[in-house]
């Protein structure tokens, strides 16, 4: 079963949330997203160990920084979930649209 969500949310799947770096998500940014999110296993389920908890950390670390260049640190967020969750990962695809909706094209890309 497909389940609908936002055509403009781009999937980019990887192992494991924790290969997911600093630099990636800050480049998202640079070249054009408005907003970029991760999704990753439930805490303490991590199929690679603390993948998803190097993702957390690194997530926060880019919010501090989006703040420091007076950017919307809600721009960028960590969603934790498991495969099986479809419908919830459509429902986090939806809102995530809507927030970045409400907080308006970045600024980056003006």
């Amino acid at each position: 079963m497909r389940l609908p969500y936002p055509s403009n949310v781009k999937i980019i799947q990887v192992p494991c949330s924790g290969r997911v770096d600093i630099l990636h998500l800050l480049r998202a940014i640079e070249d054009g997203a408005d907003g970029v999110y991760v999704a990753g296993c439930l805490e303490g389920e991590c199929h690679y160990i603390s993948g998803n908890l190097k993702a957390k950390k690194r997530v926060q670390y880019v919010k501090k920084v989006l703040e420091e260049l007076d950017l919307e640190p809600e721009r960028v967020e960590m969603f934790n979930l498991s495969a099986g969750e479809g419908p919830r990962f459509a429902q986090i695809a939806r809102e995530m649209v809507e927030r970045i909706k409400g907080l308006g094209p970045s600024p980056v890309n003006a």
